[in-house]
């Protein structure tokens, strides 16, 4: 958040994740992708990763969330998920340049949607046919690796000039 503020007030400071021009914070959070509401989109993800959190505290002091909670829950982690995978279709086919900053979001987003849709699926919050919940309960572990491996994928197709060595971007 502060090196987005920093870079408001100067376009062009250099920030701490300006490895080189392919990864590079301060040049993706010059784009209009950066602020899709018309404020920086770290904000989202400060008020939502907060209401996580606070969720995770909250259950591991024992607490119990009524089913309208968890709807909820899977609908702003779902609305984020889908948010996070535009802002990654963007940093690769359209912006070009990769964001470590982002890259953390991207990373925690996979298994925060995979593990509460199966939390929800599993505790009958979602409600589906016996056999769809039991696979679902069953292969999270799998759904979120694939994810990642597709992430690593995309990533490594999408630079892969950058990677053999020949012209890039």
């Amino acid at each position: 958040m502060l090196e987005k503020l920093e870079v408001l007030k100067d376009p062009k400071h250099v920030t701490v994740c300006d490895v080189n021009p392919w990864i590079s914070c301060g040049q993706v959070m010059q784009t209009w992708q950066s602020a899709v509401f018309g404020f920086p989109n770290m904000f989202i993800g400060i008020v939502a990763f907060a209401v996580t959190i606070t969720t995770g505290m909250a259950l591991l002091a024992g607490a119990k969330f009524s089913r309208w909670y968890w709807l909820g829950l899977q609908a702003g982690v779902t609305l984020g998920f889908a948010f996070v995978v535009w802002l990654w279709s963007q940093a690769l086919y359209s912006i070009h340049i990769l964001c470590p900053f982002c890259m953390i979001v991207w990373a925690t987003m996979i298994p925060l949607f995979v593990w509460v849709t199966v939390r929800n699926v599993a505790n009958g919050a979602i409600r589906l046919p016996a056999g769809p919940t039991r696979i679902l309960a069953e292969s999270g572990w799998i759904v979120t690796a694939l994810l990642y491996v597709a992430v690593v994928a995309t990533i490594f197709f999408a630079f892969i000039q950058v990677f053999i060595g020949t012209s890039g971007y």
